[in-house]
Formats: C-alpha cells, structure tokens, sequence
C-alpha cells in the first residue's frame, strides 16, 4: 500500500472517491469538497490548503481521507487558540497543522473511508505513519481529526491519540407518527410553548414553503445566499461560504439538499438550509432580514423535525451551540476530537488540560439534560 497527497479534490477521480465514501453522509461527497475549493471557500489563500489522502496499491484505491494543510484555526468549531497561543509563548509555531475535517461543518461522521477488505484500522495506522513522517520533515505541529463517528472514534482511541471532548445538542426520532405525536413526550408546559410559537408564526402571515435542492431555481439560490450572508453580516464578519458554492452544489448534489423559504404576501422573509443524509438531517445555515415571532424555531427546528418523522430519518443535527435546542427535545450528545501533538512537552501538557476539560465538559452534559422536557412519569397533568 502506498500513500499519496493531493493537492486539490479535483485531481482525486469522483467516481472512485466516491466509491469509497457512499452516500450516507453527504460532506464527504467528492461534489461537496470540489464546490468548496472550486468557489475559493477552501484554497491556501483562506488557510485551507488542500492535501487530500489516498491509499493505493497499484491502480486500486484502499482509502481515502479529506485532509488540510491550516495555517489558522477558524472555520473549525473546536477551538485550540491556548494551543496556538501557549506555543507561540515559548517560542514556537503552531502552524501550520494537519487537519482531518469537513471545512465549515461541525457534523459527526467518518473522517477516513476504507475499502470493504482493508482492515480500517490497518489503513488508519498507515495514514497517522505517513502524516508524521511528513510532519517531521515539514515543521508541522500536529494532526487533529475533528467529528469523527462512534465508530472511528474508538480505532483513532486504540492509536493512542489525545481525546477531546464536547456536547451539541441533536433530536432522536424515536417511530414518531407526526409531530404531534412527539409532542405527547414532552410534559405541559413545553408541548403548549411549541405550539404557540407554531401558531405565532402563521398568525404574522409567514408561510413556509420546502423545497428538494434540486428543484432550487438560480434566482431562489440568489435570494437564500442573502440571508445567509445577513447572518454573518449582523455580527460584523463576512460569510464563509459564497453564492456560486451553493449554486454549484444545487446543481451537483441537490438530491441531498432541503432548503426552507418563509414567505409572507408573496416575498421571501427567511430560508434554512439543511443536508439530507442516509437516516441523519443536517441543519446547517439560516438567514432572515428582520425579525419575525419565533419564525428561527420553525424554519429551523420544527420544519426539519416533520421532515424526519415523515421520511423516517432516526435523528436532526442541528449544528453546534444552542442550548435553547434543550427545551424543544433536543438531547445533549457528546462530540469528539482526536489529537496527535508532534512536541512530547506540548502533547503531555494538553493531555492533562483534556482530563480537566472533560470533567467539566461531562459535568456540563449532565446539567444540561436535567432541563429536558420530557414526561419524567407516567401521568402528565395539563
């Protein structure tokens, strides 16, 4: 087996990367990760420099890993600037680093594909003994492998590879029949809050309206980058993503996209993107002009909930933060990081900063799901 570097998706051949990844979890889709570099979102002038891997054995693809030279931390959702900064106190630099991630996309899911008769673990050992041995040639401080799944979690563990820990907040589909149905498992108070703040949206006038991103005509790709963009704007940055990367992925892979509009009087108020996966919704962008009574609860959370119950998705990721998700039947899960620090001083020093962050972290997790609103017995008084 033999490791190669490329230095930009488009000369990693679709069909074949594709073939390694599937379709069950659509970031890492040979189309998602060329609309990225191909509108400039992902390039070495923004800090994403890519250097995708793959493992061959003559013409045979074994495997495949998205992979980034960084030589800054944002757009990650995992923040390490105390690295950076600890780092550069004494001296040294941090970057540039390797990172094993989806740009801008803070989802669980696998972070490195195996053909279906290689050992992933095999393949994984050959991937972190390449990295370091470029590392050590290159000055480059570390790896970092953000959002890995359950599965992968546990052989990048078994590497002996730092562990970091974290919690999002995601919705289970637990063979609802429709979304009054979940409202039956939440006690009095948080079922009559969730239907007023329905009511409330159609009550201002404001329809929303689903659409396959497939069926996204040019103009409504135009009017949704908007709002996108406002939500960035209000806070004084500029977006990460531009028009032509939806535009692209529109036309590349709209089978796994839903975008929601709002509509009042006939003109778009709002729109929500999300990515559809194998048995997983992935709320990613929301945008809106002004503000409209709990509309950002419809557009983002309840819509994408009837969408699950009705396609029989098992669960809604909605992206990072938002502890206001709680109320609303989203439950604490905890999300992971994987670290290899080349610098044995910095590597020691940031595993017993993550034993202390974990504790935190869990005791965070633990609170957090003592506001859950579900019915805690049998009989609920309304």
């Amino acid at each position: 087996m033999k490791v190669k570097l490329v230095n930009n998706i488009a000369d990693a051949d679709a069909v074949l990367w594709n073939g390694l990844v599937g379709d069950a979890y659509p970031f890492l889709r040979h189309e998602f990760l060329l609309a990225l570099e191909q509108s400039g979102a992902v390039s070495e002038q923004t800090g994403w420099l890519p250097k995708h891997l793959l493992v061959i054995d003559g013409d045979e693809w074994l495997g495949v890993m998205p992979l980034y030279l960084k030589s800054h931390s944002r757009g990650e959702y995992v923040f390490d600037s105390q690295w950076a900064q600890a780092y550069h106190q004494h001296g040294l630099a941090y970057y540039p680093k390797w990172l094993a991630s989806i740009p801008f996309t803070p989802c669980q899911g696998p972070r490195f594909c195996a053909k279906a008769h290689v050992d992933p673990q095999e393949l994984l050992q050959l991937m972190l003994a390449a990295i370091k041995d470029i590392s050590g040639q290159n000055d480059i401080s570390s790896w970092h492998c953000l959002f890995p799944d359950a599965q992968q979690l546990e052989l990048l563990r078994s590497t002996g590879l730092h562990i970091r820990e974290d919690v999002q907040f995601h919705w289970f589909n637990k063979g609802y029949h429709d979304f009054d149905d979940f409202l039956q498992t939440l006690n009095a108070a948080k079922r009559k809050m969730i239907r007023r703040e329905r009511r409330k949206v159609s009550e201002q006038g404001v329809e929303l309206l689903s659409i396959a991103g497939q069926h996204v005509s040019a103009g409504q790709w135009g009017i949704f980058f908007r709002f996108y963009a406002m939500t960035y704007l209000k806070k004084g940055s500029q977006p990460y993503l531009s028009l032509a990367f939806f535009q692209q992925l529109g036309l590349a892979m709209g089978e796994y996209i839903l975008v929601v509009f709002a509509v009042k009087a006939g003109q778009y108020v709002g729109a929500a993107l999300s990515f559809v996966g194998a048995d997983t919704l992935y709320g990613r962008y929301w945008g809106c002009y002004e503000e409209y009574n709990a509309l950002h609860f419809e557009a983002c959370y309840y819509q994408g909930l009837d969408y699950c119950i009705a396609h029989g998705l098992k669960r809604f990721d909605s992206g990072a933060q938002g502890e206001h998700k709680i109320a609303r039947g989203f439950e604490p899960v905890t999300t992971y990081s994987a670290h290899w620090i080349k610098d044995a001083r910095f590597a020691d020093a940031i595993a017993q900063f993550l034993v202390r962050e974990q504790q935190a972290v869990q005791s965070y997790k633990a609170d957090a799901a003592a506001y859950l609103p579900f019915k805690q017995h049998a009989r609920d008084l309304d």
